[in-house]
């Protein structure tokens, strides 16, 4: 699949909203499904957004509640993450990665760095 990047973290205040990005390098990205995963420290790696390679189904964690919003666009070899109405809970490390098929809630074989968010009180 090649390189993933992500970027759009930061730190903002609850309530803010931050908007993540991830572009992929390679040309099989419009036909393999994508999520976001976050990890605290100490905390597991938890399921945060799916999204099938047309964009046509999404799938989201429980946590999410309708505050987080997962997009693409393939033009652009770009998955999105839109987050608002965040909470101090939402402060980790998000990462990008391809997934086996579109409804898996575990990583495949690509993942980003990842980006920080930080959430203050």
């Amino acid at each position: 699949q090649g390189q993933l990047v992500e970027s759009g973290g930061g730190l903002v205040q609850a309530g803010g909203s931050l908007r993540l990005s991830c572009t992929a390098s390679g040309r099989t990205f419009n036909s393999v499904a994508m999520g976001w995963f976050r990890q605290a420290p100490g905390k597991e790696r938890e399921f945060v957004a799916s999204i099938r390679s047309s964009g046509r189904e999404r799938y989201y964690g429980d946590f999410v509640k309708g505050r987080f919003t997962i997009s693409r666009d393939n033009s652009k070899n770009t998955v999105y993450l839109q987050m608002n109405s965040l909470i101090t809970e939402d402060t980790a490390l998000y990462y990008c990665a391809t997934l086996p098929w579109y409804g898996s809630r575990n990583p495949g074989n690509s993942r980003g760095q990842g980006t920080q968010v930080t959430v203050s009180s």
